[in-house]
């Protein structure tokens, strides 16, 4: 459990103020979690990889840190128990588009269980703040499409997760889906293998590819390497950014990612990473 000021840390960085446990707060979270906390890989990405234990995450997030799943599902777990919500970890596997479904735990699902005031009993449902292209609010564990701007999701029951659920991206999202398996785990130590393979592995994708996505309420952002994506219910558009002090801009004006925690020369071998991988593939293609 975190600590009161810990609470007030951490949702200081949402911009928010503590609230008592509701549906509406819950969403209130979310929301805000995935447009100012961005799911990234840039720790990874400059060798720099960040533990996954709780206290790790809190710490990072509140110090103005981010990173991928473990990370950010992790922390919004604790801080959620923290204020009261009943909240479940369970192993998860996402889907990449031409692979077949998977539960591999590489990734960290959440859920909350509360009373809906609607239908006068427990709901069920998804939380998560740590998959890149990431739902804006909390979906309902129940069978349905969910649209969210120009996100549609769907919620079905799992083929790779015995009584488990998947969640069903939207079509044109980087990644088909991702399998729960409804089993509860006990916390995130589950999950140090797969990190220690994605943070330091050379087989790792991530090693190689700087990314980072956030949502807002009318679409997404991403920037991947040098290309920068926007996403709305007009479609999607894209630009190279292949000037260093526009590209750290965009990185702080969009992400809020200000790489604070790295030094003057960090940043360099940063940026001259990402260009180098840049203009390989273009030379390749």
């Amino acid at each position: 459990m975190l600590t009161k000021q810990e609470i007030k840390d951490y949702l200081k960085r949402l911009g928010l103020e503590i609230d008592t446990p509701s549906k509406e707060f819950l969403s209130e979270m979310h929301r805000a979690h995935v447009e100012k906390v961005p799911w990234h890989t840039i720790d990874i990405f400059a060798g720099k990889p960040t533990p996954i234990d709780i206290k790790s995450s809190v710490q990072h997030i509140v110090n103005q840190g981010s990173g991928y799943c473990f990370h950010l599902n992790g922390a919004f777990s604790v801080l959620l128990r923290s204020l009261g919500y009943n909240v479940s970890l369970h192993r998860a596997g996402v889907q990449p588009k031409g692979k077949e479904p998977r539960m591999d735990s590489y990734h960290l699902g959440v859920s909350v269980t509360m009373m809906d005031a609607v239908i006068h009993k427990e709901q069920r449902w998804i939380v998560d703040v740590g998959l890149g292209d990431m739902p804006y609010d909390p979906l309902p564990m129940i069978v349905g499409e969910y649209e969210q701007g120009p996100f549609r999701y769907k919620i079905r029951p799992s083929e790779v997760a015995a009584n488990g659920w998947r969640l069903e991206n939207d079509p044109i999202a980087p990644f088909a889906g991702v399998d729960f398996d409804p089993e509860v785990v006990g916390d995130v130590e589950e999950f140090k293998s797969q990190h220690e393979f994605l943070s330091k592995s050379p087989d790792s994708v991530w090693g190689n590819l700087l990314l980072i996505q956030n949502r807002h309420n009318k679409g997404s952002n991403e920037l991947r390497g040098c290309v920068f994506s926007q996403r709305t219910v007009d479609g999607i558009q894209k630009s190279e950014i292949t000037n260093k002090f526009m590209w750290f801009e965009l990185l702080a004006d969009v992400f809020g990612e200000k790489l604070d925690r790295y030094s003057k020369l960090e940043k360099d071998e940063i940026w001259k990473k990402v260009i180098r991988i840049h203009e390989n593939c273009i030379g390749f293609n």
